[in-house]
């Protein structure tokens, strides 16, 4: 039980960090709070609530994801280096995979709708 709470507390540590340190991870929590009570005000479907969350988490979980790798690069060389560049470039391409797939998701439950 030990363990799950250091985890937890890690967790919202590194949750934490992210947020003071990243715009991007405070929009994104931003646009998940909002996505929660819309999600149930557009369905009353649990598993297409389910989705609509999701989503936005996906996103969040990417953003996060890329935020760890773009600090550890920042730690591991101090001076701009391409190979980083392009890493870091990856990273920024996940998170607009995501988001794309987050757009692609809500747009057709919105189309459902009318």
């Amino acid at each position: 039980m030990m363990r799950v709470i250091r985890a937890a507390i890690s967790s919202w540590n590194g949750i934490r960090a992210a947020f003071r340190s990243e715009a991007a991870i405070r929009e994104e929590i931003i646009v998940l709070l909002v996505s929660v009570p819309l999600a149930f005000a557009m369905t009353s479907d649990g598993g297409r609530r389910a989705v609509l969350v999701g989503a936005v988490l996906l996103v969040l979980v990417v953003e996060l994801l890329n935020t760890a790798i773009e600090k550890l690069a920042d730690v591991v060389l101090d001076e701009p280096d391409e190979r980083i560049g392009r890493i870091k470039d990856m990273g920024s391409a996940a998170v607009a995979a995501a988001i794309l797939l987050a757009v692609a998701i809500w747009a057709a439950s919105l189309y459902r709708l009318w």
